[in-house]
């Protein structure tokens, strides 16, 4: 049975002007009389912009003014949860296509405000209008035609002898003056600060792996016997030859540091993320980045103990008014003492 052909598709296929391209996809272009939105390919082709954030602008810039575009709102129209959509609306604000800011009304009353601008590139460089556009345009008055006076009938001119010019020495012209080079205006400040980087930004190198200061034999023996035990305890983490000989200097380096192995255990296999890929980068990624101080000197100890200690006078409680006071020794309040001398010279 032959394969059912699309008649419309055909007929539509052979009123594309050329040679159709053997690859790739093929632009069949209707024309829109209605229902349309205007989208630039600065946007439709954004390099730095995720396709569900591409298509977030477009819906966003396809609605009438007013209607409410957050999170929530989008998520009602739209069939990304509110996670990608939040991270689409980030996108856009960072690129400037999205902008909020807080308004007050006449009231006292803060509102916040979502602006969505279709080529925020043109608001930071606006182009010059074109000169028909710049020509100011006739006035109603201009438009009124004006009457021409009759024809007079003038004779013509008797011609009249005229003596020939004195030639007068004149003074040589002056030298046409160098077109001065325009000013060169500093570029305007940008209208949209970027706060997120982008997702394509390129990232920070990573960290080396932790190096001991000399891998002895004791080390080396004891670090791979770490790694390769380290299986029985987290199952997950099963490791290959070659991932222990690389991991081997950054747990060498935690031994160094007087780390004990239980602890290295815990800190290394703790709380991994679900489901775990790729154990032997999560290993070296914790192994740099939760490294442990080195332990301290003899010297340091020694400067630590030669601190003047600070005595701390304790609290003690008033024979007489229980009010608590500071003093080495019990007794009575400042208050307390005061009133008692009074009473001592009064009855003297």
């Amino acid at each position: 049975m032959d394969t059912q052909q699309n008649t419309a598709l055909t007929r539509a296929l052979a009123e594309v002007p050329g040679p159709l391209p053997t690859r790739g996809v093929i632009h069949i272009t209707i024309p829109h009389t209605e229902r349309f939105t205007v989208v630039g390919n600065h946007l439709a082709q954004h390099p730095d912009l995720s396709c569900t954030a591409v298509g977030i602008a477009v819906r966003i810039q396809s609605l009438p003014q007013g209607t409410e575009i957050g999170i929530k709102a989008l998520a009602a129209r739209c069939k990304e949860g509110e996670k990608r959509i939040a991270a689409a609306l980030r996108e856009l604000e960072a690129h400037g296509y999205l902008q909020r800011f807080r308004h007050r009304l006449p009231g006292k009353k803060v509102i916040t405000r979502t602006v969505f601008c279709s080529q925020p590139a043109a608001l930071l460089h606006p182009r010059p209008r074109p000169a028909a556009e710049a020509r100011p345009r006739p006035t109603a008055s201009a438009a009124v035609p004006v009457r021409m006076p009759a024809r007079v009938h003038v004779p013509a001119p008797v011609p009249v002898a005229v003596p020939a010019p004195v030639p007068v020495p004149t003074a040589a012209p002056p030298a046409p003056e160098a077109p001065s080079a325009p000013p060169v205006l500093p570029p305007p400040p940008p209208l949209f600060e970027r706060r997120v980087p982008p997702p394509t930004a390129p990232k920070a190198p990573r960290r080396p792996l932790p190096q001991p200061s000399d891998l002895t034999p004791e080390l080396d023996r004891a670090a791979t016997t770490f790694l390769s035990d380290l299986h029985r305890h987290a199952p997950q983490f099963t490791l290959s030859e070659d991932d222990v000989r690389r991991l081997v200097p950054g747990v060498a380096a935690w031994l160094e540091r007087a780390a004990r192995p239980d602890a290295i255990r815990r800190a290394l296999t703790d709380d991994p993320p679900h489901p775990l890929r790729h154990p032997a980068k999560l290993l070296a990624h914790r192994l740099t980045e939760l490294l442990p101080p080195p332990p301290p000197g003899v010297d340091d100890l020694a400067a630590l103990a030669a601190r003047p200690r600070v005595v701390v006078t304790p609290f003690q409680t008033c024979d007489d008014c229980d009010r608590a006071f500071r003093s080495p020794t019990p007794g009575h309040c400042r208050d307390c003492r005061e009133t008692r001398a009074a009473y001592a010279q009064a009855a003297a």
